[in-house]
Parts: structure tokens; sequence; C-alpha cells
């Protein structure tokens, strides 16, 4: 069986979890229709989901329809839980992009659509909303087209829009003006398309448009349009209907080898590990041995996602999602099987954004707290849980409302009670220049039994961490190079400053070794020392985190919005006026936004919104800001060298605590 792994994406309150309840329910998955407001749906398990109205974790729903298997997967909407969405992303093969056709394209709306433009995931739009007043489908319409970049094609049509009597119309696809319309956006990309329609119009049936309209959505080059309402129902079931025919569905080969990826960990009501994983090819069997990035395992048990929710089996087919127990080490983003490497994969999103301390209000909860928030950092790696020397706790977040669900599930689930302390922005050091730096076997000062040549450069904008072996790799065992290049990545999490170093290109230059005497020990102990000595040479930058903002106020309170902007030094690029609207949009520090979130309904008497997400780092002003070291500091020789005496006297990693 064909199977398809369907992803719902949204701006926050956008309606996409009364979306995936109503095809869940249109499908036959669900046997009665769930509601965000009564807090049964069937995705938003948690009871924080159900208390707050809010996805926070993603949820896979399976059903069968027309002879294809669809996975549908729920993301969180709020911004603050991106890390979840970008965890998805990688699953899809097509996503449903909800707009609300009041609303329109709001902020995380852009994010999300440039990401699955950045990944070629095709996607489509469904307009939600068409009964509520204000609703207006030609003006949504034309906005995905000029402030998402994408190529809409409307496949429906919405009569009285804005009221409840709002009704969806399959496009008459028989109809010139519609032929017309569809072949001016298909034939931008087909030749022989545009061929026939000037040479022979005629030829052109609504089979043969809706076969070019399946061949460029799978290639990203087209967006179908739907519209609706996912609280009555109207426009959905024809949307999902639509979609089998022209969804890019998978071809799955039953007898190869298995390979799965593991997208999601949770815990159970026992507290043992669960990983949610996509099969993508061959079968997992329970009590199977499988390979793994950290070895071999057994899997103990399975559970598949269908009928809308997991169920106990003893095997999980390609194409299922599916829920197991038994792996050992393994982490988010890991493959396993038959490619068992972890998912080295460009991030998509930015990274958090701001740290906070978080301590335990009872003493004696400390180690409790630590234990806790080591499960949470488990399940959501981008919390980046760290403890400096001074043995205080900090996790890394996206916003306010993240920082709130952690107080609560500390509290609920653990009955630990937290305190965390105002946020800091997360800085990020630049390299300035290159710079390089080499350690011979044969030098006296070199206690290791190594020889590493390094260069660093500065990478573009957004381009990340990048290592280039560039030494023969025949000269020594692999597992040589496999030590130096994650103590380059594990180095690079703390430059200078204590700040991770961004955006960076690492070139190894040279290796050498003494056989048989070296070990992969000596080259993961050398290997931050020359990487120091390199990066000390090219000089580095503290850059903090800037967000770009956009706010809507009614005009008449305009003046009071700009006042609180020029206090917390944001920067004005420009503010328009819409009837009785004004829209400012600028950038500032981003520590600053969160208070911003408090004083603007404040000012404008509940009546302001304002949007933002991250955009850059800048270099700081000033004093440049440090960071405590959690691990050795190999810009500091001496120190290095004691710590990493010390490290192998007791078995301990060296690191500062």
């Amino acid at each position: 069986m064909k199977s398809l792994n369907l992803g719902i994406l949204a701006h926050v309150d956008a309606g996409k979890t009364s979306l995936t309840e109503r095809i869940l329910f249109d499908a036959g998955a669900r046997l009665r229709l769930g509601s965000v407001d009564s807090g049964n749906t069937c995705t938003d398990s948690l009871l924080l989901e159900r208390e707050r109205g809010i996805t926070i974790k993603s949820a896979v729903a399976s059903f069968e329809l027309n002879h294809l298997l669809i996975n549908l997967l729920d993301t969180p909407g709020h911004p603050d839980f991106i890390a979840e969405v970008e965890r998805t992303l990688a699953l899809l093969d097509l996503a449903v992009v909800v707009v609300s056709a009041v609303e329109g394209v709001q902020a995380q709306t852009r994010v999300l659509v440039n990401a699955l433009q950045r990944m070629a995931i095709p996607h489509v739009f469904f307009i939600n909303k068409v009964d509520r007043k204000g609703a207006d489908f030609l003006r949504t319409l034309e906005a995905l087209q000029a402030q998402l970049k994408s190529h809409p094609l409307a496949l429906c049509t919405v009569r009285d829009a804005g009221t409840a009597q709002a009704t969806v119309e399959r496009i008459d696809q028989a109809s010139a003006e519609v032929t017309s319309q569809w072949l001016d956006v298909l034939c931008e990309h087909d030749e022989t398309l545009l061929h026939d329609y000037v040479t022979a119009a005629q030829t052109i049936d609504g089979s043969r448009l809706e076969q070019v309209v399946r061949e460029q959505l799978g290639r990203g080059l087209v967006n179908p349009v739907f519209a609706g309402s996912a609280i009555t129902g109207v426009g959905v079931a024809q949307m999902i209907e639509t979609l089998t025919r022209l969804a890019p569905a998978r071809c799955h080969d039953a007898e190869a080898p298995v390979l799965a990826s593991v997208f999601k960990i949770d815990r159970g009501w026992g507290g043992h590990r669960r990983f949610h994983v996509c099969v993508q090819a061959g079968a997992l069997h329970v009590r199977q041995s499988i390979e793994t990035p950290q070895g071999t395992s057994r899997i103990t048990a399975i559970q598949v996602s269908e009928s809308g929710g997991l169920q106990p089996a003893t095997l999980a087919r390609a194409g299922q999602i599916a829920c197991v127990t038994g792996l050992e080490g393994v982490r988010i983003g890991d493959r396993i099987g038959a490619c068992r490497e972890r998912n080295t994969a460009a991030r998509t999103f930015t990274p958090p954004a701001i740290e906070t301390h978080v301590s335990a209000a009872l003493p004696a909860q400390t180690k409790a707290l630590w234990e806790a928030l080591s499960l949470l950092a488990e399940q959501d790696p981008l919390i980046d849980l760290r403890r400096n020397p001074a043995g205080l706790m900090f996790v890394s977040l996206y916003g306010e409302v993240q920082k709130e669900i952690i107080l609560a599930t500390l509290q609920e689930e653990y009955a630990i009670e937290a305190v965390f302390e105002e946020s800091s922005a997360i800085c990020v050091e630049t390299l300035q220049a290159s710079g390089q730096a080499q350690e011979s076997i044969d030098e006296p000062d070199n206690p290791f039994l190594a020889t590493i040549g390094i260069r660093v450069s500065p990478g573009t904008a957004g381009s990340g961490l990048t290592f280039i072996r560039q030494a023969h790799a025949g000269l020594m065992p692999t597992s040589f190079y496999k030590a130096i290049e994650e103590s380059v990545f594990e180095s690079l999490k703390e430059g200078p400053c204590g700040w991770m170093v961004h955006d960076c290109e690492v070139i190894l230059t040279t290796v050498d070794y003494a056989s048989p005497s070296s070990t992969a020990a000596d080259f993961r102990h050398l290997t931050p020392l020359v990487l120091a000595a390199a990066i000390s040479r090219a000089g580095t930058a503290v850059c903090e985190p800037r967000s770009q903002f956009s706010i809507e106020v009614p005009a008449a309170l305009s003046s009071a919005v700009h006042g609180l902007l020029a206090k917390a030094g944001a920067t004005i690029h420009g503010t328009t006026l819409d009837a009785e609207t004004a829209r400012i949009e600028g950038s500032i520090v981003t520590t600053r936004i969160y208070k911003l979130q408090h004083q603007i309904p404040d000012v404008t008497s509940g009546l302001g919104f304002m949007e933002s997400q991250l955009a850059t780092y800048t270099p700081v002003t000033g004093t440049a800001p440090r960071r405590e070291r959690t691990l050795a500091n190999p810009y500091n020789r001496q120190d290095y060298l004691r710590q990493v005496r010390l490290g192998l006297r007791t078995g301990r990693p060296a690191s500062s605590a």
C-alpha cells in the first residue's frame, strides 16, 4: 500500500488542530468529533495542551482512504515550540498550511512557508474560517502570492464568505475562464503544455490539467488552494478527496533492509523511554535486533499508528509511524537499521535565542530538578540543559510561553516547584578572519601522540558549522578521524568568551600518528588545543540576537507604542496606515521583545498586537558579555592540560566541573 505523510502547519489559532479533528472524523478514524474548546481532541493528548487549548507536542494519527495510508501529523502553531515543527518537517511528503480567511497571512505562516520552500517540501493551502465575520477568500488568496512568494492555484470557489451560510464549491475545470487561469500558472513550468495551449488549446481537457497539477505539486512548482471551515466541515472532505489523487504518495519496498528515523522521544506510564519512528523501508519486528549509531539494540515492544491512535502490534511496516521501546542510547534525529547514523541535515529554524537560570524552590529538590529537566531535555534537545562549575542550572528557550509550560510540567508531572529567573540573551561568537594552527607529534610541548593541523574561516550568515576533511583519508584509522570531528563540534560549543562559535568552516589540513602507540583519545584531546589556537588567531566578536517585529494598533494609539519602542531601543523600519490601523515594523534586541509583548496590550487597551521572529545576530556594543564554561578551557593551555590529566586519572571526561 502507498503511504502519505501529511503535515498540518499553521500560525497559532488558525484552526490547525480543528482541521486535524475534522479530517479524522470525516475519514472515519474517530467516531466523535473532538473540540479544542472542550479539550477532547485526538492529537492534543497532554493535560497541559487540553487545559491551554494549544498544541505543544507533535502528534500522529493514521487512517486509510482510497487505498492510501495517510499519516496525519499535527504540529504546534506557537513559535515557542518551533523545535517540534522542525523535527516533523523532514518526515513530510506533503504539508497543508492552514491560513485564516479573517487574519490572513501571519508571522508564523511566513516562517513555516519559507522553511517548506527551503526544504523543497510540496505544500498546499487551506483557507480556513470562511464562515467567520470578516472572512475574505479572494483577499487571502492574493496575499498568498504577494507575501509568501508561492504559486497559488485555486481549486475551489467560496460563496457567501463571512457569513454562517458560506459554502465551498469545486471549481469547474471545463470552464474556459478557469482553464485560462490554470494554464497561465501551469504553462510557466511546462513548455509542452504551453505549446499545446498555443497550437491546439481544444485538446487540453480536465484530465490533462489534473495530471500537470499533480506533477508540478510534487516538484513544488505550484500550490493548490482549498477553502472551508474546520469547525463546520465545509470544504474539508473535498480537500482530502482531492489530495488522495494529487499528493506525491510513496511506494515502499517491504523486502528491503529496515530503515527508520527517530523523530520524537517520550516516556510511557511506567517511565520507560518510547521512541517514535517513521519506518521508511523494510519492517520492524518485536524482539528484533537492530543497528543504531550507538550499537545493537533489541526491540521489546511496538505500537503502530492506525485508526486514529496507537495500537499494539508485532511489526511495523514501511510507510507506518510506530512507537517502539528497547532502543539504547538513541537520540532524536538518529537513523536506525540499514543507515545507522544521525540525520545531519542543516537546521531549518533558528536556535533558541534566550536562556534562563532555573532553581528549585526547595533546595532539597535540587537533584530531583536536575533529573526532571534532563528527562525534558531528552524529549526536546534544543532545551540545551547545562550546569556551570558553580552547579547553577540553565535551559535554552524560544520564549516565555515555553517557560510557563516547563514550569507547569515540572509541578504537575514531577511535583517540583521551580523558580525561573529573568531570561538573558544567548549570544554567539563569529570569526573575524581566517586562522590556522598545527601541533606535531614530535614537538616537545605536545603531550599527545598525534599531529593535527586545522584552518578556520568565517562562514556565510546562516551557514552553521561545517567540517571539511582535506587531509587524505587513508593516512589513519577511521576512528581517529571520527574522534577529531566529534571533538571539533564539541569544542565549538564554547569559544574564547564561552559562547558557541557561529557560522564557521573548519578544515582539517594535516594529520599524522605513531603506530601502534597512538589512540583515538590522543586526537580527541589534542583537537581542542589546535582548534582554539586557530580561532584565537582568527579572532572572534560576540554577537547578540536581534528580532524583527510587526505591531498592529489603532492609528490613534500608535504614538504611545512608538514611545515604548523608543525606550526599548528599537529601530523603526517603517509605519504604514491601512484604514484606521497602523502597522509598525522594525527590529530590536531579542530579550527586550518579551517585556514589550506585555506592555503593548496595556497601552492600547488590549487592541495592539505584536508578532516577532529572530532575524539575525549583531555585534554587542561595549564590553562583550562572557559565559561561564562547562568544558575544559583549551584557550588556557595549562588549565586545559591539567583538566585532561585529571580526567584520565579519574576516568571522567575533561571538564571544568
